[in-house]
């Protein structure tokens, strides 16, 4: 919950010291909050930010400095959170919300290519949330 929470913190204008929000938000949950591991590292790598993190020439830094978990139902939910919910708080399936953030971009910025070639893994990170929530007992 923390994590779905943070993910975006990084947005702060105080943060935005490379402008690539997961790592900016991961930096300071780690440096000025302390915070848990597993946090930033989610923080860090939510919904496929390794992608974008290449289009930015910030892969080897992001990696480094914040290696993906290997827990990946966890990873899978927190790309749910993200990619199913508006930036207003709404609910919204995940191909809407990739085409709000093309429509917010475009097709031709770094955040337009970058969610282009994530999109495929954002929906099957959804898919597997979505089935592991219709395999619990109701």
């Amino acid at each position: 919950m923390a994590a779905a929470t943070l993910h975006d913190v990084g947005y702060a204008p105080r943060l935005a010291a490379t402008g690539f929000h997961p790592l900016d938000g991961a930096r300071f949950l780690r440096d000025e909050r302390e915070a848990d591991e597993r946090l930033v590292r989610l923080v860090a790598n939510h919904s496929f930010a390794l992608l974008e993190a290449e289009e930015r020439g910030l892969r080897n830094e992001l990696a480094s400095e914040f290696p993906l978990l290997k827990k990946p139902l966890l990873v899978d939910a927190l790309v749910y959170c993200d990619m199913t919910t508006t930036p207003d708080g709404d609910r919204t399936t995940a191909q809407d919300r990739v085409a709000e953030i093309v429509s917010r971009y475009g097709d031709d910025s770094v955040v337009g290519r970058f969610i282009h070639r994530a999109a495929p893994e954002i929906f099957a990170s959804v898919e597997r949330v979505e089935a592991a929530l219709a395999a619990q007992p109701r």
